[in-house]
């Protein structure tokens, strides 16, 4: 295997651990094989997973433990009461609700957990389908086991697909 060849492996692994559904063709697109592409963005996917799903878990933990001092830090270093902004800003302002959150909102409501798991690779990247699991469905027993089904899944789908259609010439 020529430097080349590894060099596109890695890149198709790192794209994989950040947007999945876009990797399957641009790694087509860049000539590697079938075998090669379904294994780089599946470890690739399943990798990014794990990573983000970790790190937003740990972010928001030491969030929520160190709000007060980030507040004040900011108070004393910006001249920002921040604290006070956000519940002025809370008491005086009804929650805006913009076509983007309501339609979040809706997509949480009507599918909730499943909805979260099945469109992550597709829909949603594999960053943002980390936090929100992480965020509202942390307590759910075995988020990374059906995580790693719906990416194996998709990546069943879309090389089915790939073998399926006509080869571009």
């Amino acid at each position: 295997m020529s430097v080349g060849a590894i060099f596109k492996l890695v890149h198709v692994y790192l794209l994989a651990t950040v947007k999945y559904f876009i990797t399957f063709p641009y790694a087509l697109i860049i000539g590697l094989n079938y075998t090669q592409t379904i294994i780089a963005v599946t470890i690739g996917g399943i990798t990014g997973f794990y990573f983000f799903y970790r790190i937003s878990g740990i972010l928001m933990q030491r969030y929520y433990r160190h709000r007060l001092t980030i507040f004040s830090t900011i108070k004393k270093y910006l001249l920002i009461d921040l604290a006070r902004f956000l519940e002025k800003r809370s008491a005086r302002k009804k929650p805006v609700f913009n076509k983007r959150i309501r339609t979040f909102v809706k997509f949480r409501n009507n599918y909730g957990f499943w909805g979260i798991v099945i469109a992550t690779p597709i829909l949603l990247s594999i960053p943002l389908g980390a936090f929100l699991l992480n965020k509202y469905y942390s307590k759910q027993k075995n988020v990374f086991a059906y995580m790693l089904i719906s990416i194996l899944g998709w990546a069943l789908v879309f090389s089915t697909i790939f073998v399926i259609l006509p080869k571009p010439m």
